[in-house]
C-alpha cells in the first residue's frame, strides 16, 4: 500500500468505530493501512487519518471502541442539536455557496459547549501522547463559516494539528466552531460530500473509505468525484459499510452506543474488503 493515498470520510463516532474495526481487521489479514503514502481526512476521517498516519496500534484503538472503560469520554450531542442540523440541510437552496454560508451562519450562533472543552475531549480521544503533525502527508479538511470557502490544513499550514482536527469535526449546531487565525471553521463534510475524495486528484492510487457513501444527499456527488479521479488516471477503490455496519448506526451516528457494534461490524467486514483489495492491487 506504499503507493496508495487513503481517503477517510466523515461519519460521526459511528464512522470512527467502523473504520477502526475495519482497519484492525484488514491489518490482521495482511493489509496494513498505516503503510499508505498519504492520508486525507474529513471530520471522523480526520481522527482516523491522523491515527493511521502516526502508526498507532490498531488493536489498541479497536479495544478502545468496543470497551468503554478503555476510551476517553465520548459526549453525546445535546438534545435537538442534530435535528437543527437536519433542518438546515433540508432547506431548498440551489446555490451551493449560499447554502454553505447559511449553515455556517447558524453554526456561529449555535449554543454549544465551550470550544476549549471540545478541543480537550477530542485530543483525549485521538490517543497521541503529543499532538504533532505526522511525518507522512496528512491533509485535513474544513469549511470557513463566513465565506463558505473549502479549506485544507497540513503540516505546512502553520495550524496546530488539534485545531485542524477540531475544525474538521465541528459539526454545525452540534459542536462549537473552531477559531483559527481570526476565522471560524466548521466540519469539512459540509462542503459537498463527507469524503472530499476530489483531493486525491493526481495520485496514482486512492482507496476511499466512505462511512456515509450511500447517503442519498451526496452519493451522486461522491460517484462524480470518483469518476473524475478515474478519468484523470488515478486507480480508485471505494469501500462503504455493509448492512451489518449500517444497522449499528440505529441510535444515530453521533451516539456513543454505536461504537461497539460498528467496530465489530467493521472488523467482520474486513474479510470481504480484503478480497476487494487483492483484486484491486492486481
Amino acid at each position: 500500500m506504499e503507493d496508495t493515498t487513503i481517503v477517510c470520510g466523515g461519519g460521526g463516532v459511528w464512522g470512527v468505530a467502523w473504520m477502526t474495526g475495519l482497519f484492525h481487521g484488514l491489518t490482521e489479514l495482511g493489509f496494513d493501512p498505516r503503510r499508505a503514502a498519504a492520508f486525507i481526512g474529513t471530520s471522523a476521517g480526520s481522527i482516523v487519518g491522523t491515527q493511521l498516519a502516526h502508526g498507532l496500534d490498531l488493536l489498541a484503538l479497536y479495544q478502545r471502541q468496543i470497551d468503554p472503560s478503555w476510551r476517553a469520554r465520548i459526549r453525546a450531542p445535546s438534545p435537538g442539536s442534530w435535528q437543527k442540523l437536519e433542518q438546515l440541510f433540508s432547506v431548498d437552496e440551489p446555490d451551493h455557496v449560499a447554502r454553505v454560508k447559511m449553515i455556517g451562519a447558524a453554526a456561529l450562533t449555535a449554543d454549544t459547549l465551550p470550544y476549549e472543552q471540545r478541543r480537550d475531549e477530542l485530543a483525549a480521544r485521538i490517543g497521541l501522547s503529543e499532538l504533532t503533525w505526522p511525518a507522512k502527508r496528512l491533509l485535513v479538511t474544513a469549511v470557513d463559516c463566513e465565506s463558505g470557502a473549502f479549506t485544507t490544513f497540513d503540516a505546512h499550514s502553520g495550524v496546530a494539528l488539534i485545531d485542524a482536527i477540531s475544525a474538521s469535526c465541528s459539526v454545525p449546531c452540534v459542536w462549537p466552531v473552531t477559531p483559527i487565525r481570526g476565522r471560524f471553521y466548521m466540519d469539512g463534510g459540509v462542503w459537498k460530500t463527507p469524503e472530499n475524495a476530489h483531493l486525491a486528484h493526481g495520485v496514482s492510487q486512492a482507496i476511499v473509505f466512505a462511512p456515509l457513501g450511500a447517503l442519498a444527499t451526496s452519493a451522486s456527488e461522491l460517484q462524480a468525484d470518483l469518476a473524475a479521479l478515474r478519468a484523470s488516471g488515478t486507480r480508485v477503490l471505494c469501500v462503504t459499510p455493509d448492512d451489518n455496519a449500517l444497522k449499528a448506526q440505529a441510535a444515530g451516528i453521533l451516539d456513543p452506543s454505536s461504537c461497539k457494534p460498528a467496530a465489530e461490524a467493521g472488523r467482520a467486514q474486513a474479510l470481504a474488503v480484503a478480497a476487494e483489495l487483492r483484486s484491486f492491487q492486481r
